[in-house]
């Protein structure tokens, strides 16, 4: 096998971190697993192999971890519910919205709706696939589109299925800035949606830059986006600021899942030495 300096390719690396290399104990046994998925026998399958292991390793992972997130909405509903029990909403969600209410004037009741719109199912969309649709022309591959739908769609699941599995209220209409939304209000959607997206994009535009002041703008503004979306959501009246915290930490959660399935493929596509060999794992973590 060539050098790693000889092998790598444009995706493999953010800055002088490589994408490939898993220096974490859990990292390397996710490795080693899928890698053992794929192993062959025989020389000359070597290639086709490699390649199904990696894809193999990308839809698995995905589809497990999809699995986890479903449990995980179940799970923050069922603290939600715990809170909400020992009259939670008084404590946390309803102070936060008077206070937001409080705030609130003409203009900046505009400000604040045009600004959310960005993140609504129309808004957010577009304005990913743009930025990805850039990406994908500069690197003359499929893998940003095709990474950027497959979170699109598991995070749109994870936001109907969660809104049908909780069936909570909106805030009170008398309390929200119109145009009023009837959907159900947990996890908030805006919130999940462009936290998901957003990470996703950052990670590709991590990937694509080279000088360290472009990812830290690049990390800088995605926090910022996301941070300033769930607030908007809480500042309108249109979901409790508990329905925005269940969408950050979901929203990332399946960012995560998925950038970690991106590293699987990498790893098992640009090493094939990992799927062949049992020593694998070790062979992997030594990888600077």
């Amino acid at each position: 096998m060539p050098p790693p300096s000889q092998s790598r390719t444009p995706d493999d690396t953010i800055g002088a971190r490589d994408l490939t290399a898993w220096h974490t104990r859990f990292g390397q046994w996710l490795v080693g697993l899928f890698a053992a998925l794929g192993r062959a026998s025989s020389p000359a399958a070597h290639r086709v192999v490699s390649w199904s292991a990696a894809h193999l390793a990308f839809v698995l992972f995905a589809v497990i971890a999809m699995g986890v997130m479903v449990g995980l909405v179940e799970g923050v509903e069922t603290v939600y519910e715990a809170v909400v029990g020992r009259d939670g909403i008084t404590v946390v969600d309803q102070p936060v919205l008077d206070t937001a209410v409080s705030l609130r004037s003409p203009g900046l009741d505009s400000a604040v709706t045009a600004f959310t719109d960005v993140g609504g199912p129309v808004g957010m969309p577009i304005l990913a696939l743009v930025t990805v649709a850039i990406i994908t022309w500069r690197r003359r591959r499929w893998t940003p589109f095709v990474l950027t739908l497959i979170a699109a769609a598991g995070s749109l699941a994870m936001t109907i299925g969660g809104k049908d599995f909780v069936d909570r209220a909106r805030p009170p209409a008398s309390l929200a800035v119109p145009p009023l939304e009837t959907s159900p209000s947990f996890p908030s959607g805006h919130t999940l949606n462009a936290t998901v997206l957003t990470a996703v994009v950052v990670y590709l535009v991590l990937i694509e830059t080279t000088a360290a002041w472009q990812r830290t703008l690049a990390v800088t503004i995605g926090t910022l986006f996301v941070l300033s979306m769930g607030l908007s959501r809480v500042f309108l009246g249109h979901h409790w600021l508990t329905d925005v915290i269940a969408g950050w930490l979901i929203g990332l959660a399946w960012a995560l899942a998925v950038i970690t399935a991106h590293r699987l493929w990498l790893t098992l596509r640009e090493r094939p030495e990992v799927v062949n060999s049992r020593d694998g794992i070790r062979q992997e973590g030594s990888r600077s």
